[in-house]
């Protein structure tokens, strides 16, 4: 399996994993929308790579997070997807593991996420709530699905990344 970025000609692939793993065409749209955005981070995008199909994509978004410092811009991920018929074999982990190594690499503080608690906690996520972080979860989910992973830069006395994050306009579509 071979770990990279995406590029342009993969963005075909890269939808139908997306539509695939999601079962849907709304997440599939969001990344579309994400990559005609200033949030947009080609080289935060991973995607894997099996005997020349591309089986896997996560992307990290840039976002804001609000608070009584103003707005500072952060990294999100989303959404994480892999073809069903590659599940079960590490390649989301793997494909998180780059996007966390890439963000890192980049010089970001952290990196949030909506998402299981129990998948993303096993790969060093936390409650984004402890770290005086919340995101707009929709109605169904959890509180404890918002979630951070502090990278090396994270500094727990900078007040700048405490607040409410704030999703780029890509996000106003997804229901």
């Amino acid at each position: 399996m071979i770990i990279r970025p995406e590029t342009p000609a993969d963005f075909p692939a890269i939808r139908k994993v997306v539509t695939e793993a999601f079962e849907a065409q709304a997440e599939a749209d969001l990344v579309d929308r994400s990559r005609t955005g200033s949030e947009y981070r080609p080289d935060m995008a991973p995607v894997a790579v099996e005997a020349d199909q591309i089986v896997g994509h996560v992307m990290i978004d840039g976002c804001w997070v609000r608070g009584e410092h103003g707005d500072r811009e952060i990294v999100m991920l989303s959404p994480l997807a892999v073809l069903p018929s590659h599940q079960q074999h590490g390649i989301g982990s793997t494909l998180i593991k780059a996007a966390l190594d890439a963000a890192d690499e980049a010089g970001e503080p952290l990196v949030t996420l909506e998402g299981s608690p129990s998948f993303y906690g096993k790969r060093g996520f936390v409650f984004a709530g402890d770290h005086g972080l919340s995101l707009p979860m929709p109605d169904w989910a959890p509180h404890e699905a918002a979630q951070v992973y502090l990278l090396s830069r994270y500094d727990p006395e900078d007040m700048s990344l405490q607040g409410r994050v704030v999703y780029p306009p890509s996000f106003d579509e997804l229901g």
